[in-house]
């Protein structure tokens, strides 16, 4: 495999905004007539915390996290492309949200995501995300699955402090 590269950013990053433009399409397919009400809780102004993932300088892999509450984030915005999927990039990616989120001061990740995604839904669990009852706006939404994720401290930090 070639040169690989994460990067945190922010929503004003242009290659984060390509990506989101793919995710937005990928979405449309698979949600159906559902995708506009997910969409309105998708909007990308003021998005401090974005991953992205590059393999030889091109843009493979993205993920974000917002504050949720108290010391809760919530991942948005997961998306790898077609052509790279099976790699582990989307694993690559969520570990970088965590451990950013852990050096903000954050204790726990939730998120949502569809159950017709169950690779999203297979990744999740297998990084120890815990289904959870639908939270906000998903709270009635059939199609919604939630998980959230009890970050750990990360030993070494704590140590030398």
């Amino acid at each position: 495999m070639g040169n690989l590269n994460l990067i945190r950013t922010n929503s004003e990053n242009i290659d984060f905004k390509n990506l989101v433009k793919d995710l937005d399409q990928y979405l449309a397919e698979i949600d159906g007539e559902e995708h506009s009400f997910y969409a309105q809780y998708n909007q990308l102004s003021q998005i401090n915390h974005c991953v992205i993932l590059y393999l030889d300088g091109c843009t493979v892999s993205f993920g974000a996290f917002k504050f949720y509450e108290n010391q809760t984030v919530e991942i948005k915005r997961m998306y790898t492309k077609p052509e790279f999927r099976g790699y582990n990039f989307a694993r690559m990616i969520l570990i970088e949200l965590e451990n950013w989120a852990l050096d903000e001061v954050f204790s726990k990740c939730i998120l949502e995501t569809g159950k017709r995604q169950k690779s999203a839904v297979k990744l999740y669990q297998k990084q120890g995300g815990n289904i959870i009852p639908n939270y906000g706006q998903y709270t009635e939404v059939e199609n919604s699955i939630c998980f959230e994720k009890v970050l750990k401290v990360k030993w070494l930090n704590c140590l030398l402090l």
